[in-house]
């Protein structure tokens, strides 16, 4: 055990991947990072009460102060950015600097790329950055890599993948597990796909289609941004269809077009009676803390894979369906994004992963991912 890594935001999924972390990582020390020194000494005390050794170190840092972020990194080997995901272009030329491998957990492809861009000197300085190593993005296109090793030649892969309440209450019938300015960013805009063997781009809350779960019943599955994050630009000229969904519980995706629709989510002050409001910061205020119900959670991931191997049809899915963990408290969001970050900041430190910054999809084989994934406690079913 002689492995050093840092959390950077140790909030929820920042302290899940700790976990994780301490349990496979061969980690000599865990340092749990936050600019709220005392979520940090919460989150480092609560790790190491589960795994049964004083391996998380608390400390206070400024991800946005330059200076205290590289005095903090210098001794690190590998670095978790779990801040808002608008901070890691800032973080990953610090981590160059200073020789700090940088793994993140995502959360837009425009971020992404300048993450990529910011650390342009990674393979001189001898780390490696992978951003969007999460969730969706992250597991669910592992998922995608790992069906497209499947064939010889893969035609149709599509990605689902979506947190819900494991009791829904109307009307939205949905559990914020996330930041809900991240939510809004899935929503809005447009999402990338390869369609045909073309890049192109879709609406989001859009082809909405219903399916119906072994085990969850009817859902619903509709367009949203991000999650499919680099993966269509990479693979153009791989596979001719590449798509991500998300899920949700019937009737969410045409009430939250209505706030699409008519202008909830614009970003430019609108003069009101009471003054000047930002459409979007208002609904930020206001459903964020309606949406953030009681309650545990569930995470549903499905990715279904279609081509020919030894020029025959092939078709594979794979399903994951993963709850509240009670023995730990981790939530199944926690337990997945966290989880799936730990299993790429594992690999960079075992050196699976080389220098360099790269896209998350060409950092390991789809095969390496769902090996270490089983060592988790996930229930993992493939057809």
């Amino acid at each position: 055990m002689n492995n050093v890594y840092a959390i950077l935001g140790s909030g929820m999924q920042g302290t899940a991947a700790a976990y994780d972390i301490a349990l496979f990582g061969d980690a000599a020390t865990i340092w749990m990072a936050d600019v709220d020194l005392q979520q940090a000494e919460r989150n480092a005390s609560r790790v190491n009460r589960l795994v049964g050794r004083e391996v998380c170190r608390p400390k206070r840092v400024d991800a946005l102060n330059v200076p205290e972020l590289r005095e903090f990194l210098k001794d690190v080997d590998v670095l978790v950015s779990s801040v808002p995901y608008w901070m890691h272009p800032k973080i990953s030329p610090v981590a160059v600097e200073t020789r700090t491998n940088m793994v993140d957990m995502g959360g837009s492809t425009e971020i992404a790329l300048k993450t990529l861009e910011g650390a342009k000197g990674a393979a001189e300085a001898g780390v490696a950055v992978v951003p969007d190593t999460g969730l969706a993005p992250g597991m669910v296109n592992d998922i995608g890599s790992y069906l497209i090793e499947q064939m010889d030649e893969p035609e149709d892969i599509r990605l689902y993948c979506g947190g819900l309440p494991q009791n829904p209450k109307p009307p939205f019938n949905y559990k914020l597990v996330f930041n809900i300015e991240g939510l809004v960013v899935e929503y809005s805009g447009q999402a990338d796909v390869l369609r045909d063997g073309k890049l192109v781009k879709v609406d989001t809350l859009t082809e909405l289609e219903e399916i119906d779960h072994p085990r969850l019943g009817k859902l619903e599955a509709f367009v949203t941004s991000g999650g499919a994050s680099t993966a269509p630009f990479t693979l153009h000229g791989k596979v001719a269809n590449y798509q991500y969904k998300t899920f949700r519980y019937p009737g969410h995706c045409a009430l939250m077009k209505v706030f699409k629709d008519f202008g909830f989510w614009g970003q430019e002050p609108i003069e009101t009676r009471a003054g000047k409001a930002v459409p979007r910061e208002v609904f930020h205020a206001l459903m964020g803390p309606g949406l953030s119900q009681d309650g545990k959670d569930l995470i549903v991931v499905r990715g279904v894979g279609k081509g020919k191997k030894n020029g025959l049809p092939f078709e594979k899915t794979v399903d994951i369906v993963d709850y509240h963990d009670d023995e730990t408290g981790f939530s199944a969001m926690e337990r997945m994004t966290g989880f799936s970050t730990s299993i790429y900041a594992i690999a960079i430190a075992r050196g699976v992963i080389p220098p360099g910054a790269h896209r998350y999809e060409t950092a390991m084989s789809g095969a390496h991912y769902m090996n270490e994934l089983r060592k988790r406690p996930f229930s993992i079913e493939e057809s």
